[in-house]
């Protein structure tokens, strides 16, 4: 059955070791992330010159900021089938394309539909991606370091969103005038020639080879990321399976990747985001909104880092209802300081503290859980459950956001920390511990 010659090394692996193979590429998935991150949260330093720019009403500025998040919840749902046909590289190179193109689009839109067409568009490679990327991670990582791995893509996102937010910060700082917005949204283009470039560079994910029946290369890509011998054969002797998702077969898999993304979004973390600056203005005090954005960026990275170092030693689940319980509090605290029952110097602090507790719990999580709950033969369909989930509920609080908000700024922080609260009971009751178990053993641990 296995061919007697190999295909070549990639040129990554060519003349690298074992393990800086695996780092590179797992790494260059993550740079996926690193552009999500930047091209979701650009936009809260621009939506005041959109409006200005075209005229926009509250509910027209919400339609604006989640066109992008409805490209996304298409990219979600369609761009799985693609990864499990194709394979989660190649079809990541399609989408860094779509990245460079659609961030110099948004740069020099000359309308308000041509800037909504690329945003819906640039939606599509950020929905994609986020299915992908992860996935791949997943497939190449050990068992013991694939939630830390998994949790490079969370952490690159937030890498991605504070390096918007400085990014805001510095060309706001430059002056220049009417052209301002334009070259916030356009400089993303430069990290996604890299993204594009690197992509080249990497392997296929082994798993996907060995659905496929191209054995023998995914048994020399194994051997390229330093895969043992006896790891090896047990992905080579892998029941591939029919690859078909199925409501009766995968029915828990698919509802837990559906909730962990739903809540992921109702703790409010991309309406904050994307309306940060707003926000801020609203609730006064001296401090400018881009430096407060900043500091709620640099709180987002430190305390991913932890996620990401607790994560195979404490588990998923635990972060997860840590990170409920302290996310509840917090926002119930924010909510209040904006609706003028405690003092509105609260605001910061209470968001800080939220994310605190997001970013290792809800953040730190979601892509590890959504990556590794399916089996290997409908994991990228099934990722795109959960993605679809994430992007569907990320563009309806997006559109809707600004309204509430308008009419009660501190409301829809307490109906946050009320979803909070049942995620903590949800998790405690209904979601399984996955960490540490090989993707090979996940479909019959979730029958448990």
């Amino acid at each position: 059955m296995t061919p007697t010659t190999r295909p070549p090394r990639t040129s990554a692996s060519a003349s690298s070791s074992p393990h800086t193979v695996l780092i590179a590429s797992v790494a260059t998935a993550a740079l996926a992330g690193l552009l999500f991150g930047f091209d979701t949260a650009v936009i809260a330093g621009v939506t005041g010159a959109l409006k200005a720019k075209f005229a926009l009403s509250e509910a027209w500025l919400g339609f604006t900021v989640s066109s992008a998040l409805w490209g996304t919840l298409i990219g979600a749902m369609f761009v799985g089938t693609l990864g499990d046909r194709y394979g989660s590289r190649n079809v990541l190179r399609m989408l860094a394309f779509l990245y460079v193109v659609t961030a110099l689009g948004c740069a020099l839109a000359w309308d308000w539909y041509s800037f909504i067409g690329f945003r819906f568009v640039i939606g599509i490679a950020i929905g994609g991606s986020s299915v992908l990327a992860p996935a791949y991670i997943a497939e190449l990582a050990p068992p013991a370091q694939r939630g830390k791995m998994v949790g490079g893509f969370q952490f690159a996102v937030i890498l991605g969103i504070l390096l918007a937010y400085v990014s805001n910060a510095v060309i706001g700082a430059l002056d220049l005038g009417d052209s301002e917005w334009r070259w916030k949204l356009g400089i993303v283009a430069l990290p996604s020639l890299v993204f594009l470039a690197l992509l080249f560079r990497i392997p296929n994910s082994p798993r996907w080879l060995l659905t496929k029946g191209r054995d023998a290369e995914a048994m020399d890509v194994l051997a390229t990321i330093g895969m043992s011998p006896d790891v090896a054969k047990a992905e080579l002797d892998a029941p591939k399976g029919d690859g078909r998702l199925s409501w009766t077969r995968h029915r828990k898999p698919i509802t837990l990747a559906f909730l962990v993304a739903m809540f992921n979004q109702f703790s409010g973390i991309n309406a904050f985001l994307y309306y940060l600056n707003d926000i801020f203005k609203a609730s006064g005090g001296s401090l400018s909104p881009d430096l407060q954005a900043v500091m709620i960026g640099v709180a987002n990275m430190v305390f991913t880092l932890l996620g990401m170092l607790l994560i195979d030693r404490i588990g998923r689940r635990t972060l997860l209802l840590w990170g409920s319980a302290g996310m509840t509090a917090a926002l119930t605290v924010g909510g209040l300081a904006l609706l003028g029952v405690l003092p509105s110097l609260l605001l910061l602090p209470s968001l800080i503290v939220f994310i605190m507790f997001f970013a290792p719990g809800s953040g730190a999580v979601i892509w590890v859980y959504i990556s590794e709950v399916f089996p290997q033969n409908v994991r990228a369909r099934g990722s795109s459950i959960g993605s679809s989930s994430h992007w569907g509920w990320n563009a309806v609080i997006a559109q809707a956001f600004p309204i509430a908000a308008a009419w009660s700024a501190g409301v829809p922080f307490l109906v946050f920390a009320a979803m909070m609260a049942v995620q903590f009971v949800t998790v405690l009751l209904y979601f399984p511990e996955t960490k540490g178990v090989a993707l090979e053993d996940m479909d019959a641990h979730m029958a448990r």
